[in-house]
C-alpha cells in the first residue's frame, strides 16, 4: 500500500449532497441551454439531456421549466452581490472601490454576452404571466436585501439622513446596473467600464449633498424659531405706562 494512498474508502454522498449536485448540473445545464436558443426555444427535455438525467428530475427539483429560470435568475443576482460585497469590504483597506466596481459591469456584460437578453425575454415572458412574476419578484428579495445591507454601510459611512432607505438605494443601484448592462450589450463605447462605478460615485455625492443642505435648513429653522421665542418673552417697549392716580 502507497505511503501516500488515501486510507479512507469513498464515500458515498448523502441524500442530500445528491440533490445540490443534481440541481447543480441541471443549472449549468439550463444556462447553456437558455443561452443557445433563448428561454422560450429551449425545453425542458433538452435541458435534462444535456445534464444527463430524465426531464422527471428536471420537475422533481423545481417543478417547471419557469422556476428553473428563475432559480438562476436568484442565483446569477445573488452572485453579482456577493462580487460587490467583496469589493467594498477589500476597499475599507484603502482601495478605491470605483475602479472595481466597473470591472464588475465590465464582466458581466463581456464575459456572459447571453445572459442580458435572457433576462429581457424572461421579463417579458413575465409580466403577462403575473403569478410567475410575483414569483420571481419574491426570489429576487434576498438578493435585494443583501445588498441593501451593504447600502446601509456606506449610507453610514457618508453620513446620510435617517429618512434615506437602504432598501431604496439598493434598488436603485440594481437598476442602474441591469440598465448599464442592457447599454452596454447595445452600444459597448457608451457605457466605459468605469461608468458603474462613476454613477454610484453621483449618487453618494447626491445623497451626501442633499444631507448636508436638509441638516443647513433644518439650522436656520431652528435659529429662526428661537429667535421668535425670544422676541415674543421681551417686554413690549411701546407700550406707555399710566401715570400715577393723582392723591385728592
Amino acid at each position: 500500500m502507497s505511503a501516500h494512498a488515501d486510507p479512507t474508502p469513498n464515500r458515498r454522498p448523502t441524500r442530500a449532497e445528491a440533490k445540490a449536485r443534481t440541481r447543480r448540473l441541471l443549472l449549468d445545464a439550463a444556462a447553456r441551454t437558455y443561452a443557445r436558443k433563448g428561454f422560450a426555444g429551449a425545453s425542458v427535455e433538452e435541458i435534462a439531456e444535456a445534464a444527463g438525467f430524465s426531464i422527471g428530475a428536471v420537475y422533481s427539483n423545481f417543478g417547471s421549466k419557469d422556476r428553473l429560470f428563475v432559480e438562476l435568475l436568484k442565483e446569477r443576482a445573488s452572485e453579482q452581490v456577493s462580487r460587490a460585497t467583496k469589493i467594498v469590504a477589500d476597499a475599507q483597506t484603502g482601495d478605491d472601490p470605483v475602479p472595481a466596481l466597473g470591472r464588475l459591469l465590465a464582466n458581466a456584460a463581456d464575459k456572459d454576452p447571453d445572459f442580458a437578453p435572457l433576462q429581457a425575454e424572461f421579463w417579458l415572458y413575465a409580466v403577462r404571466n403575473p403569478p410567475l412574476l410575483e414569483t420571481l419578484a419574491e426570489e429576487l428579495r434576498a438578493p435585494r436585501a443583501e445588498l441593501a445591507s451593504l447600502m446601509g454601510k456606506a449610507l453610514d459611512h457618508i453620513g446620510a439622513p435617517p429618512a434615506v432607505s437602504a432598501d431604496a438605494v439598493a434598488t436603485i443601484a440594481m437598476a442602474l446596473f441591469q440598465g448599464l448592462l442592457r447599454q452596454r450589450r447595445i452600444d459597448p463605447a457608451s457605457v466605459p467600464d468605469e461608468l458603474l462605478g462613476q454613477a454610484m460615485r453621483w449618487l453618494f455625492a447626491g445623497i451626501a449633498a442633499h444631507g448636508t443642505a436638509a441638516g443647513a435648513q433644518d439650522t436656520e429653522v431652528l435659529a429662526g424659531t428661537a429667535t421668535d421665542l425670544r422676541g415674543s418673552e421681551a417686554p413690549d417697549d411701546t407700550t406707555t405706562a399710566e401715570p400715577p392716580e393723582e392723591k385728592r
